[in-house]
């Protein structure tokens, strides 16, 4: 099976959209930083290392320390597909990260982003 191209961009390239992304709806860089140390458990300096080594999403999601299990609560559309029902480990990866990213641009809080209790 072929993968798909995305697995191979940086994500380096791709992070500081995800950032323009955030702060044209007001939110920050930090929010956005602080969204994928939940997901990946990178911590800050770790994420910052990553970025610098421009590595792509397939090895950025492998060799995140621990992926939160609470973001298999993190149930919607995202560009036309359920992504709970995404069969493809790192593209559900890709996803969950992308939803995240909306949901911060949509104005949610950070407790629901991150699926704190309430």
């Amino acid at each position: 099976m072929k993968k798909h191209r995305i697995y191979s961009m940086s994500f380096a390239n791709v992070y500081p959209h995800y950032i323009t992304k955030a702060e044209k709806k007001g939110r920050t860089k930090s929010e956005v930083d602080e969204i994928i140390r939940w997901l990946t458990n990178y911590s800050q300096d770790t994420l910052e290392s990553q970025l610098e080594k421009e590595i792509d999403f397939e090895t950025f999601f492998a060799e995140a320390p621990q992926l939160n299990p609470s973001r298999a609560l993190i149930k919607s559309v995202i560009c036309g597909v359920r992504v709970e029902d995404i069969e493809e480990p790192i593209m559900k990866e890709i996803r969950y990260l992308d939803k995240l990213i909306d949901e911060l641009a949509k104005g949610k809080t950070m407790d629901k982003i991150l699926r704190k209790p309430s």
